[in-house]
């Protein structure tokens, strides 16, 4: 997932829940007007996220409270089907009313761990990477964060085209979420913190949405759903205090079980 990665923008993300039988016909409808993420293809992609927070979970709690401003930092992560990864992605997510912002900086994995852990990167910088690094030390210092919880998923990607630019919609199934161990590097594991037969669909966009994509939305009667993946993974998670749980060693040919309806194995 590198390259010539847009490290800030603003944009609007909208979020619904499906039953992930319904998921084929959703994203079949929407072939025609939108293209597979270059990154995943057809079938979709593993994201691995490390959440950090303060002592007492502000950054939860702000979320939870409904606060109109709010930030998460978290390192991000694509492992391949071996599980191996490489480089991670540093994000600074803000969140003023309805607007998205995000800063992010990727970076050799190790050099990314170190970053969210406080220390500067060792290698020079262009002037934007400088400042995502700077605000990312500031926060970790004066909320003395730490890794709070590890949030991962399968996900398949679509972006808009020529006329819609900007445009994301994705597809997330088999959540799953753990307190122990609080490392990228230890895989995508975790307790399932949403049903197998559930899919998280987002759709994001810089200025408005199109009217096709509402008329798209309409169609299948899809239901606005404001979700934290990390709220409900660290509620979850915490309330578990489960042993990490293996992810399927193929999660592509798991995914298009679950997204044709059929059961999914823990």
């Amino acid at each position: 997932m590198s390259g010539d990665t847009i490290r800030r923008f603003n944009r609007y993300e909208l979020k619904y829940l499906l039953p992930a039988q319904r998921a084929p016909a959703v994203m079949e409808d929407l072939a025609s007007m939108v293209r597979p993420d270059e990154h995943g293809g057809a079938r979709g992609y593993r994201v691995v996220s490390l959440y950090f927070d303060s002592p007492g979970l502000d950054m939860y709690r702000a979320k939870i409270d409904g606060l109109k401003f709010r930030r998460k930092l978290r390192l991000r992560v694509y492992p391949d089907e071996r599980d191996r990864v490489s480089r991670g992605m540093v994000e600074i997510k803000q969140r003023i009313n309805r607007t998205v912002q995000k800063r992010r900086i990727e970076l050799p994995l190790a050099t990314a761990e170190a970053l969210c852990r406080g220390e500067a990167p060792p290698d020079t910088l262009d002037e934007l990477d400088e400042q995502v690094v700077g605000e990312v030390r500031y926060l970790v210092a004066a909320m003395h964060l730490g890794p709070a919880c590890v949030v991962s998923y399968w996900r398949r990607a679509f972006v808009g085209g020529r006329y819609d630019l900007g445009l994301r919609v994705t597809f997330d199934t088999l959540l799953r979420a753990r307190v122990a161990p609080l490392s990228v590097r230890a895989g995508w594991g975790g307790s399932l913190f949403l049903p197998p037969d559930w899919c998280v669909m987002e759709v994001k966009v810089n200025d408005s949405v199109p009217d096709w994509v509402v008329s798209w939305l309409a169609r299948h009667d899809c239901q606005l759903h404001r979700v934290s993946k990390y709220c409900a993974g660290l509620r979850h998670a915490r309330r578990q205090r489960i042993e990490v749980l293996p992810g399927p060693g193929r999660p592509w040919a798991v995914q298009e079980n679950i997204l044709g309806g059929a059961t999914c194995p823990n």
